[in-house]
């Protein structure tokens, strides 16, 4: 990992056992992390059909926290320019639900091209749970009913991810088995109210408001599945 690296991605494993002022916690970090005091962050909640009430989180969330707030929508009218207004921001924020449906609408938008010449141009990347496995190569997906199954992703970072890790009984088990079944690749675990954050395409630092709350690096060896927590520069963010 270089330091000098500009390209940033805060995965975060989902917003489970938060408060709100936990929640903002992490939305602070993520905005010290771009490239000016009052960033401009663009919120894009594709995964869960651009519902209001995520727009109201977002918006409430963020309103105490030097920012410049805007969103981007797909199920309604769409900015022509998709291009000039994501180029513009300092920080993409990607909310949670249906990560295949979002990802199939951004395809169909040319949004995967536009995300990465972001990335690229040191723009920050974060969100949490499809906000997060959105980015890896391949992520664990609750899309379908009452299943959890792999799905490929963009690809930006290497491996794979599942969220939620502590936050839903069935995650890890799952994971493991998926690993044991090699139907998807080593990745990283991340619980509820962790932020991954990767500088280029490894991890930098781990963060979370959570005392007891933490990310995994989980692989097979010897036909086994091994997790190990990732210890690097933890912070214990402040709520």
């Amino acid at each position: 990992m270089s330091e000098h690296d500009q390209r940033h991605i805060i995965a975060i494993g989902g917003s489970g056992f938060l408060t709100d002022a936990q929640t903002r916690a992490l939305y602070r970090y993520v905005l010290n992390q771009a490239r000016t005091t009052e960033p401009a962050i663009c919120f894009v909640p594709t995964a869960n059909g651009d519902s209001d009430a995520s727009l109201l989180r977002f918006y409430t969330s963020l309103s105490q926290l030097p920012c410049k707030l805007s969103h981007l929508v797909f199920f309604r009218r769409t900015p022509r320019d998709l291009r000039s207004l994501l180029l513009s921001q300092d920080v993409i924020w990607v909310g949670g639900g249906n990560t295949r449906s979002m990802l199939a609408v951004w395809r169909e938008w040319g949004l995967p091209e536009i995300l990465r010449e972001a990335w690229e141009s040191g723009i920050v990347l974060a969100g949490g749970s499809a906000g997060a496995i959105c980015w890896f190569e391949q992520g664990v997906t609750d899309s379908l009913a009452e299943v959890l199954v792999p799905l490929d992703c963009l690809g930006f970072l290497p491996g794979s991810c599942c969220p939620h890790y502590d936050g839903e009984a069935d995650r890890r088990p799952f994971y493991h088995q998926l690993l044991l079944d090699q139907h998807i690749v080593p990745g990283i675990a991340i619980d509820d109210g962790v932020g991954v954050h990767f500088r280029g395409t490894e991890p930098y630092r781990v963060v979370t408001p959570r005392e007891t709350a933490g990310a995994y690096a989980v692989q097979l060896f010897d036909g086994e599945v091994q997790e190990c927590q990732l210890p690097i520069e933890t912070q214990r963010l402040a709520s």
